[in-house]
């Protein structure tokens, strides 16, 4: 093989990579974008009992083709306190199996496969009404490239087959087994995808590149940097969610590794997983998945106690800075470098309501001094901000600015006035709701709570989505974000038809909490309308918005 020839042949296998990691990526785009509210009311609900929990997990994960994009949602679950962290341990562990059962779906060949969902998707993402048809197209789409880029590795990788020096390579990862295992778990975590490092490994293993038994331990490898990813997108979450993440990071990458070094021992135990060497491999991340899921099932509540004595909360009395102010005085001769740190400011500002937001809905069922007291306080401290913003934006245009600037400082006003306004539905109304609950000692009906948790949950959705698109400016994802305000207020209207029909059946506890529960549902979608604003002025820049309407 010439030198010419080998690079030809690697940068077609890296491009093949890269669409792998793409696919994958494009498909879990797509079912976030279009069914992220629903996902999230659904892992809620699936609290219940254990079993119910990991098949959520498992479901979870197939659908998003991530047990990663899993882990982080169920992390803001059991921040929040909607979930124990047991229940979202066992999720978790769910959600891995999931993840292999993804593999053992895609490593499907159909060459039908291919043009079917290429021609159904592109149909269904260009000529599709809705946002979530659109959606579903984009992940038939996603599924149609992973396959073509499984087809392309596979190509690649014939011409290395028979050649010497790549079996000299390969021979070595087959006999050290360690450094097969770290090269699996940094690819996995470099690629930020443990399905795309898996196929990728399985294919290698099919086409007799890689030995089966370095194939085996890159797979278990692959399981260990998935743990890794999301304890590193987790980092920052309180608590009792980092000690899920790292029970989780413990048992799935420990188990890797114990299994590993089973199969360095006893490579004979991988002839019992099938007949040919993908399938053996892509056997292993299954059964090692769905065993250790089995086997630690029944001693999650230990493992939690575990790890809790060993991650201790750390007291933050001392020591703790003060938010100061990113309002530079001595950048208003400078008005772009001036207007973007009022856009950090109300990045702030929006960062504190999402956590106002979170805090007052536990208050709904049991009320708590302390926590009302910080979301007064945080309020007031945001009206401080919404004042600081606008004084500055008009100390700004004091200098003079060109029309475009102009606009963005208006823009920003604008944007500061709705998050001010969505601060005050939480403090002023939501937080007094749930105080006249705890007075008057009024519950609500089963049915009437279970819909205010789904609607808190669709509407902190949408809140972190606006979070993003002020950050990012997407115009996709603006277009969702306003859009979502639509979606939002049918929800709330289907909503306050099903509350007025518990009334007409007489049910004693909507009866009594009739006002609360209707004022609730309102404040949140203030809330959501006030956060949508963010996407418009992004969406008048490029011609999606229309003066009434989304075009």
């Amino acid at each position: 093989m010439t030198e010419t020839h080998a690079i030809q042949i690697l940068i077609h296998i890296a491009g093949a990579a890269a669409l792998l990691i793409w696919a994958v990526r494009l498909v879990r785009t797509g079912v976030e974008r279009g069914f992220a509210a629903p996902m999230r009311i659904w892992l809620r609900h699936s609290a219940k009992n254990r079993m119910l929990a990991a098949g959520t997990g498992m479901g979870a994960a197939v659908l998003l083709q991530s047990a990663t994009a899993v882990a982080v949602l169920v992390s803001n679950f059991v921040s929040k306190g909607a979930l124990a962290s047991a229940t979202g341990l066992v999720i978790l562990l769910g959600a891995d199996v999931g993840s292999a059962v993804v593999t053992q779906l895609l490593m499907v060949r159909q060459p039908i496969l291919i043009p079917l969902l290429l021609l159904i998707g592109v149909t269904v993402f260009l000529r599709g009404e809705g946002s979530n048809t659109r959606q579903i197209g984009r992940i038939m789409i996603g599924l149609a490239l992973i396959f073509v880029s499984l087809d392309m590795i596979r190509y690649a990788t014939e011409p290395m087959i028979s050649n010497p020096g790549t079996q000299a390579v390969m021979a070595y990862l087959g006999r050290d087994l360690l450094t097969a295992f770290i090269i699996g778990a940094a690819f996995a975590w470099g690629v930020h995808s443990s399905v795309a490092a898996v196929l990728l490994f399985v294919t290698l293993a099919g086409q007799s590149i890689l030995p089966l038994t370095a194939a085996a331990a890159m797979i278990l490898g692959a399981n260990l940097g998935g743990g890794v990813i999301a304890f590193v997108l987790t980092y920052n979450a309180p608590i009792d969610a980092r000690r899920m993440i790292m029970a989780n990071l413990v048992l799935r990458g420990g188990g890797a590794a114990i299994v590993a070094f089973a199969i360095g021992a006893m490579p004979d135990l991988l002839m019992q997983l099938g007949s040919t060497p993908a399938r053996q491999s892509i056997n292993l991340h299954l059964a090692f998945n769905l065993l250790l899921a089995l086997l630690t099932l029944p001693f999650v509540g230990s493992m939690m106690a575990a790890i809790s004595a060993i991650m201790s909360e750390k007291s933050t009395s001392n020591g703790v800075l003060a938010a100061t102010s990113v309002l530079d005085p001595a950048l208003l001769d400078r008005p772009q470098r001036a207007m973007d740190c009022a856009a950090r400011e109300l990045l702030g500002m929006g960062q504190k309501i999402e956590q106002m937001l979170i805090a007052v809905d536990p208050l709904y069922d049991q009320w708590n001094g302390a926590t009302a007291n910080t979301i007064t306080d945080q309020d007031k401290a945001i009206k401080q901000r919404h004042l600081d913003i606008k004084l500055y934006l008009a100390r700004l245009g004091q200098k003079g600015m060109d029309e475009e600037l102009s606009r963005r400082s208006m823009e920003l006003a604008s944007i500061s006035s709705s998050l001010d306004s969505a601060s005050d539905a939480i403090a002023r109304n939501m937080l007094k709701l749930a105080r006249r609950l705890d007075i008057q000692k009024l519950h609500f009906s089963q049915q009437g709570r279970d819909e205010i948790s789904d609607f808190t949950d669709r509407v902190q959705s949408n809140v972190q989505l606006a979070l993003n698109v002020m950050m990012n400016q997407n115009p996709a994802e603006a277009r969702e974000l306003v859009a979502a305000k639509e979606k939002v207020r049918k929800v709330e209207q289907k909503l306050q038809r099903s509350h007025i029909g518990r009334l007409r059946e007489g049910l004693a506890e909507s009866i009594e909490t009739s006002n609360i529960h209707q004022e609730t549902l309102r404040a949140l979608k203030q809330i959501n309308t006030a956060f949508s604003t963010v996407g418009h002025p992004i969406l008048l820049r490029s011609g999606d918005l229309l003066k009434s309407r989304l075009a």
